[in-house]
């Protein structure tokens, strides 16, 4: 992404605030009492309906290479019929089965950079700023790197449609079907999620996930629908409604849920989270995230704990 979207100054976190959105901040529809189970319904609806019983994984391992202190395997596994993510798991030396350690997913940033996806986290490509994948597995956790719908090894496999518009045509083949992006990222991430518990070198009772820009909306978009998550992160990319709207912001697809607005905004989405730990990082000048919505919605969702 741009500069200012890796700025992070004077951080906002979900961890305090009393007030709401705010007039300027909310829809009208957000400004009523907060009803968490409601909202959930009717998310649940926009996004699509229910999501599929889990299908056979059926995980396979491509290769593997050494580095210094862990070790990378390429992978794939199932998510629908059809329909496989390549990954990238990174494994520390000295953590298998008898030791096992704390998983972590890693969502990746968009950046309009259709060609990385999993290998930019995973410290292969991209800006080594967001090379977070190794950052992690150094600090011992196993990281898991999945390729989001649209990037990298998951591009228009005929090669007809290029970068953004494989993505539009993603997204609008979602819409016609009675679904959006969203609902097929977040049925990605939840088979992430099996996946990295389902590993004997991971310790399943200690989950969690971390996104930059579009990962940070991946994070807020699958922990209401993943309690093993038991701890989430994100860094930059918390675009309300309401700011969308007021700067006419054009941003990417998953952020986009039909029907949604007329019962809450974005931050209602992340309330949803609580009280499992979520912290949301956000900074000043990130063009992708209004700041003054973005506070106002951080201090709404901090009222869900």
């Amino acid at each position: 992404m741009p500069t200012d979207r890796r700025t992070f100054l004077k951080t906002s976190a979900v961890v305090a605030g009393t007030s709401a959105f705010g007039t300027a901040a909310m829809s009208q529809a957000a400004q009523a009492p907060f009803d968490p189970v409601s909202f959930r319904a009717r998310l649940l609806e926009c996004l699509g309906g229910e999501w599929p019983d889990p299908c056979d994984p059926e995980p396979r391992l491509i290769r593997e290479e050494q580095k210094d202190g862990y070790r990378l395997q390429w992978v794939d596994y199932a998510v629908e019929r059809g329909d496989r993510v390549p990954a990238i798991l990174l494994i520390p030396d000295g953590v298998n089965a008898a030791h096992p350690a704390p998983g972590i997913a890693i969502w990746h940033q968009h950046a309009g950079q259709w060609h990385l996806g999993k290998s930019e986290p995973a410290g292969l490509a991209g800006d080594p700023m967001h090379h977070t994948g190794v950052a992690l597995v150094r600090l011992g956790y196993v990281v898991l790197c999945p390729d989001a719908l649209c990037f990298e090894e998951r591009q228009d496999p005929s090669g007809k449609l290029k970068g953004g518009n494989y993505e539009r045509f993603e997204f609008l083949r979602s819409v016609v079907d009675g679904r959006c992006m969203a609902w097929k990222n977040i049925l990605d991430m939840r088979r992430a999620v099996d996946f990295l518990a389902a590993r004997d070198e991971v310790d399943e009772q200690r989950l969690g996930c971390y996104g930059h820009s579009m990962g940070s909306t991946h994070t807020w978009l699958v922990g209401p629908w993943e309690p093993r998550l038991k701890c989430l992160v994100g860094n930059c990319c918390l675009p309300t409604y309401a700011a969308i709207h007021r700067t006419e912001l054009l941003h990417c697809f998953p952020n986009f849920i039909p029907g949604i607005h007329q019962h809450g905004d974005t931050p209602d989405i992340a309330a949803l989270i609580a009280p499992r730990a979520l912290h949301l990082n956000l900074g000043e000048t990130d063009g992708g995230s209004p700041i003054e919505e973005a506070r106002a919605g951080c201090e709404h969702i901090a009222q869900a704990y």
